[in-house]
């Protein structure tokens, strides 16, 4: 998720370029929310388990990444409880992780309507219905992304409003901050301003906010300390991750492979870092047997989420074997992906000429 721009003196972008860039932003950095923000939104329902109520099932379905199943259990809720904010949610976000942004959208906006006027379920479901319309920017042009990218800062800003200690709602507008002109509700003024008031309750995260405003303008020196900052604030496999990230889009190979293995050795629960740390070293094309390592053990572990659906790690896992010549563990790998999202799956499969 992190980039900087190679120019020191970057020509000021028109409009058009403004707008698609930031398209583009959102929907990469939000298409898998970075295992920071995911694991705290979710540790947040964890300790309301007794609040899922009947959609527990579901919930766990897509944690587990198993979506078909997931989404059949909530149809059954809503056709007999339409007005289940949770299950509107929750379906949101199942199609959501099949990058499906129509739907999510209609069903996040379903959940905020029908959501309590304020709390943990409210400025979730404000969240989810955010990174929904960022999806949709992906694909828009200019004039649509312009209207949707002030639909995703209002959502995230409405998210922090409902809950002020919603730290991956805070994130991902720290995020759309960075990202977005002014002309859209962005900037780096706002950034800053958001960093100081999360400083005192998240500075992991206030600093890699820094990290990512540094980027922004062109300072690496300064972002490589803000991200060195965020670790020392909270020494985990996600702030490991954040460095490893840099270290690869600066071009410092050894000191990205390092971090990742720091990454790797500090998650015990064998979290959805790994498969950022997976994704880093194929894309370095750096130590494949630790890749696929990584791949494996997330998805032998009890700590999947939505935040690395587990059919999209089986693909991932796939084309990483399929490139070394493994082909029955690689179809092996596409298969326990179709049992878990058949449609995603063979979609996936045919856009890739197979």
């Amino acid at each position: 998720m992190n980039s900087s721009m190679p120019s020191l003196k970057p020509s000021r972008p028109s409009l058009v370029d403004l707008v698609q860039r930031l398209a583009s932003t959102l929907a990469l950095s939000l298409l898998f929310a970075s295992p920071l923000c995911a694991q705290t939104n979710f540790a947040g329902l964890t300790a309301a388990e007794r609040a899922l109520g009947p959609d527990a099932p579901a919930y766990h379905a897509l944690q587990e990444g198993r979506v078909d199943e997931a989404a059949s259990l909530l149809r059954a809720t809503l056709a007999s409880n339409a007005g289940d904010a949770l299950a509107h949610q929750l379906l949101c976000r199942v199609f959501y992780v099949q990058d499906k942004a129509d739907d999510a959208i209609h069903q996040c906006e379903l959940a905020v309507s029908s959501a309590p006027a304020a709390g943990d379920l409210a400025s979730n479901s404000h969240l989810w219905l955010g990174r929904a319309y960022g999806m949709k920017a992906r694909h828009a042009g200019p004039i649509a992304g312009f209207t949707l990218a002030r639909k995703v800062a209002a959502n995230f800003s409405r998210a922090v409003e409902l809950d002020p200690n919603n730290v991956a709602a805070l994130d991902d507008l720290g995020e759309y901050d960075v990202s977005a002109p002014s002309i859209v509700g962005g900037g780096n003024d706002k950034a800053h301003a958001l960093a100081s008031r999360m400083m005192p309750r998240f500075p992991a995260s206030a600093h890699h906010l820094l990290a990512r405003i540094a980027l922004a303008e062109n300072n690496s020196s300064a972002a490589e300390s803000e991200f060195k900052q965020a670790l020392a604030a909270e020494y985990s496999p996600e702030t490991w991750i954040d460095l490893a990230q840099f270290y690869q889009t600066h071009g410092r190979a050894d000191d990205a492979l390092s971090a990742v293995r720091s990454a790797v050795a500090a998650d015990r629960a064998h979290s959805p870092a790994l498969v950022d740390a997976a994704s880093i070293l194929t894309e370095a094309k750096r130590a494949p047997d630790l890749a696929e390592r990584c791949l494996r053990d997330y998805l032998s572990s009890r700590a999947k989420s939505d935040a690395a659906p587990a059919f999209k790690v089986h693909l991932q896992l796939g084309k990483l074997l399929a490139a070394r010549g493994d082909n029955p563990d690689a179809e092996r790998e596409f298969a326990a992906a179709a049992a878990l999202a058949n449609d995603y799956t063979r979609n996936a499969r045919s856009a890739q000429g197979h």
